[in-house]
């Protein structure tokens, strides 16, 4: 079985704008992240598209991603995802080009399903334009036209884009982007860091159905991971309050900007409401170092992943950009 040092360690960045901060605090952290992150040695780090949240900055991915390439040397960088159903093809084809012309063999394409919002904002994106499980996969296909070597009598060309032959992984939370993954022959991501519960049977359906392609001649599987860790479990338990006051926002429908720790939760929630916020953070690894690692070598027992891409909602950004210090010290150790 692999060992942590055989698993790549890469990052989840979601902007997260504190109660007691601006976005452009929470922008220039993202930026303050990257490089740290660059220097320990992480393969990559990934923005998510999310929209109308007042918690999460990283709304407009591919511009946000421009400022952490002009800013980084080395560090890959990619949309984990880019949400499909709000864009056409053409202009996410372009835009990553874009970025890929200028920062070559550092920018990738994480591509998701769902809209990453609610209903009514996804109609503001897209204008009333609906979306289906059918049109994914031509999306899909679509945009790895434009990005592949141009065709003969090829109608239309991404300019930049064209040629570019940005990365395309898929990303997901249930069995449908597995399979497509799989047929496609790209490498996959569930995310596990907010939706765990089908994670082995997307890992085990991707694997076995799997398809060598021109992108890739074996399965490549990374899974998300939410992490707190501190000196001592107590104090890491003590800082991930910030991230679950954060999901019960989500449950609630109330703000979801980052709040500061408290020393008991449980006054916060009900039971029920404790049971969906585990349920969330079936995988998070929350403690001390050695907590932590004995944490990440159970989960590679029985999904034996090739990457851990890892999030994190401490309110102390400091402390935040400790947690990924100690985490990579853990896979350097191992």
């Amino acid at each position: 079985m692999r060992t942590l040092k055989d698993i790549k360690f890469s990052v989840l960045e979601l902007a997260p704008v504190r109660d007691d901060k601006t976005v452009e605090f929470s922008l220039k952290h993202a930026l303050e992240l990257a490089q740290h992150i660059e220097k320990l040695g992480y393969e990559r780090l990934w923005l998510a598209e999310h929209h109308n949240m007042d918690g999460i900055a990283s709304s407009a991915t591919a511009v946000l991603l421009g400022y952490l390439l002009a800013n980084t040397q080395t560090l890959k960088l990619g949309s984990g995802g880019i949400m499909l159903p709000n864009h056409a093809p053409l202009v996410v084809a372009e835009q990553f080009g874009t970025l890929a012309t200028l920062y070559p063999n550092r920018v990738e394409l994480g591509l998701g399903r769902a809209p990453g919002t609610d209903q009514v904002t996804m109609r503001a994106l897209r204008r009333g334009r609906q979306e289906t499980e059918e049109q994914f996969p031509q999306d899909v296909l679509e945009i790895l036209s434009y990005v592949g070597d141009a065709k003969p009598n090829q109608s239309i060309t991404a300019t930049p884009g064209q040629g570019t032959h940005v990365p395309v992984w898929l990303l997901g939370s249930s069995l449908f982007s597995a399979q497509l993954a799989a047929k496609l022959g790209l490498p996959y991501s569930f995310a596990s860091h907010f939706a765990p519960r089908m994670l082995g049977q997307a890992i085990q359906l991707y694997r076995e159905n799997f398809e060598p392609s021109i992108y890739l001649d074996q399965p490549y599987v990374s899974m998300g991971v939410p992490t707190a860790i501190a000196e001592t479990d107590e104090e890491a338990e003590y800082l991930a309050t910030s991230a679950y006051q954060r999901v019960l926002g989500l449950m609630r429908g109330e703000s979801l900007k980052l709040k500061a720790p408290v020393a008991n939760i449980q006054v916060h929630w009900s039971a029920a409401e404790k049971m969906s916020v585990d349920n969330f953070f079936a995988m998070a690894q929350i403690g001390s170092p050695e907590t932590v690692k004995m944490g990440l070598e159970q989960l590679l027992i029985p999904y034996d992943v090739d990457e851990f891409i890892f999030t994190c909602d401490i309110y102390d950004t400091q402390k935040r950009i400790r947690n990924f210090e100690l985490l990579m010290q853990l896979k350097n150790a191992d």
